[in-house]
């Protein structure tokens, strides 16, 4: 998120194209156009007995009170039916957690969730943001990390039974700053899942900077919530985990401290270059991201810039929020997108070559479609199961003020984006083809993309601010077929977290990693789903494992949910949950 201020932007390279002067003169209608709609997706939040609403707050004076509203769709008793969490962000100048309840709902198994928030101990946590998944420990049941407006939390799940124990401070990874995305990876590979937590501003509950005070505090010559520009940053964290249910600050040895102070917001952790070490992407507001090139020593070095990522093709500096990881073209390399602030452009970063993106979005045909957006969480993933990933977009804008901004296209409840797959390089946005919910005017924050209900096709659990979250079910609409995979891993990394898949199909080939992190401060179901179009069997799947040992299963038949486990092979299938 970037307040806008003549002058404040800076100009990296020079422009490649006048891709500027083109989206300022296409913004995209904020209406429904004239298409009749297929509702394929649906909010089904009452009958799935979700409850949750995100504080509201009428003015928003201060940036904590609109950048918050992480998900977490886990499983945390192993029954294959995610499980899901929402955080909360009480109002600063209140200056009370406890008016802000963030929740835990337990999935059913039968398309409904129970809240068990009470019983979990995770009820109020300050000013909480992003949710972050991983078994730290190894003991086979996922744990959680939210960030907050300091202190973070590190919650141990006590063997699956809904109650979760505060370890924070015993486990060394009380990082007090304003904290935002965060991720669990293996960045030594000696088994234990280590911790990446990216900080936003130098933000002090008890000096709070004056609305609309000072240039970094306007917007369009209207008063507005200070920052992220005018605030110091507050710099990123690494914790080494030890083995022994603590941990270690490594920022400095590691070279991920963010000297700089970028406002970091969203963080993905995946293997760019794939030489079996797992590498960092993070989002920074207001400045160029940062790719952290494992260099297989215990330390990373920055490549943004060298790699192509760090900025789009105008050279401009973006607000980046949100991050995308997916093989969108079928040629096993894993494509960036980046969502970004409101009258610059979401980019695409096409993987070419290992450590090299080409920044795409026009040739997409996604281009067209930007301007006045203020674009968060989003995920490839393939909604109609024709095998190729797709692209949801969740927006809504920072300022309520924008009723008095003169002669801008953006406003502050805004809809979804929708971008269909073409197979050819291209995407359609759709979102008006696909149901009024798509449509519906909203400040959305985080999602979570998983397939809650066991259907077969991929939701998405959307965390709103001001108002109540949505459970955007997919109803498939379409009868080609799929397949779901968890991957199980002996060791302390039970999820295979850093693992890779290739899945084939005759001429059909795709690719995925169980990465962390990404959309935005939110992470998914970890299962990775293939759609297989008018495929009934799958040839061959071929896992690389994060230790390095590679692993086929041949012959599974399609429409059903797999688990491999690493030596053992396909060990539980199950079909979809009847509806």
């Amino acid at each position: 998120m970037t307040t806008r201020i003549a002058g404040t932007k800076r100009n990296y390279v020079k422009p490649a194209l006048a891709v500027i002067l083109v989206f300022l003169c296409l913004s995209a209608s904020f209406s429904s156009p004239p298409q009749e709609a297929v509702e394929r997706f649906v909010d089904v939040i009452d009958q799935a007995g979700i409850k949750f609403e995100h504080t509201f707050d009428q003015e928003k004076r201060y940036i904590p009170e609109s950048m918050g509203g992480g998900i977490g769709m886990f499983d945390y008793n192993n029954d294959s039916c995610m499980d899901v969490f929402f955080t909360n962000t009480p109002t600063i100048s209140k200056n009370d957690p406890l008016t802000a309840p963030n929740a835990l709902y337990r999935n059913n198994c039968d398309g409904t969730f129970i809240d068990i928030t009470e019983k979990s101990g995770m009820k109020y946590l300050g000013w909480a943001n992003g949710v972050a998944v991983g078994d730290y420990d190894g003991d086979g049941w996922q744990d959680l990390y939210i960030t907050c407006l300091g202190p973070n939390h590190l919650f141990h799940n006590n063997g699956g039974d809904g109650t979760f124990t505060d370890v924070t401070n015993k486990a060394g990874v009380d990082d007090k700053r304003y904290s935002m995305g965060a991720v669990f990876f293996d960045y030594d590979k000696d088994g234990w899942l280590d911790l990446f937590v990216g900080n936003y501003t130098d933000f002090k509950i008890e000096d709070l900077p004056t609305f609309g005070k000072g240039k970094f505090c306007q917007y369009r010559g209207v008063p507005v919530q200070c920052g992220p520009r005018g605030l110091p940053g507050a710099g990123d964290t690494l914790f080494h985990n030890n083995g022994d249910g603590t941990f270690t600050n490594v920022t400095e040895k590691a070279g991920v401290s963010d000297p700089d102070g970028r406002y970091g917001l969203s963080v993905i952790s995946f293997d760019a270059d794939v030489d079996g070490w797992p590498d960092l992407y993070v989002a920074n507001d207001a400045g160029p991201n940062f790719l952290y090139h494992n260099q297989k020593n215990g330390t990373f070095k920055e490549i943004g810039f060298l790699a192509g990522c760090a900025v789009g093709e105008d050279g401009n500096e973006q607000g980046s929020m949100g991050i995308a990881l997916g093989d969108y073209l079928h040629n096993g390399k894993l494509a960036l997108f980046v969502t970004n602030f409101a009258e610059e452009y979401d980019v695409l970063y096409r993987h070419d070559q290992p450590l090299l993106f080409t920044d795409v979005t026009f040739a997409a045909g996604i281009g067209k479609h930007m301007g006045p957006w203020v674009s968060w969480s989003t995920a490839f993933f393939d909604y109609d199961n024709d095998s190729w990933k797709d692209l949801l977009i969740v927006n809504g804008h920072v300022y309520p003020q924008m009723a008095n901004v003169p002669g801008s296209a953006s406003k502050y409840l805004q809809r979804m984006l929708l971008f269909h797959n073409k197979g050819d390089g291209t995407f359609d946005e759709v979102a008006a083809q696909n149901g009024k919910t798509l449509l519906a005017l909203r400040v959305s924050r985080g999602v979570a993309f998983g397939d809650y209900d066991n259907d077969g096709f991929v939701d998405a659990i959307v965390n709103n601010q001001d108002g109540k979250a949505v459970v955007l079910r997919n109803l498939g609409l379409t009868k080609n077929n799929w397949l779901s995979v968890k991957l199980l891993a002996p060791g302390h990394n039970r999820d295979a977290i850093g693992a890779r898949l290739k899945v084939v199909s005759g001429d059909l080939v795709q690719w995925d990693e169980v990465f962390t992190g990404g959309s935005y401060i939110s992470q998914g179901d970890f299962r990775k789903h293939f759609g297989m179009a008018g495929r009934t069997k799958v040839d061959e799947i071929e896992v690389h494992w994060p230790d390095g040992k590679t692993e086929t299963v041949r012959d599974v038949a399609t429409n059903q949910f797999i688990t491999i486990e690493q030596g053992k092979g396909l060990t539980k299938s199950a079909p979809p949950r009847k509806q």
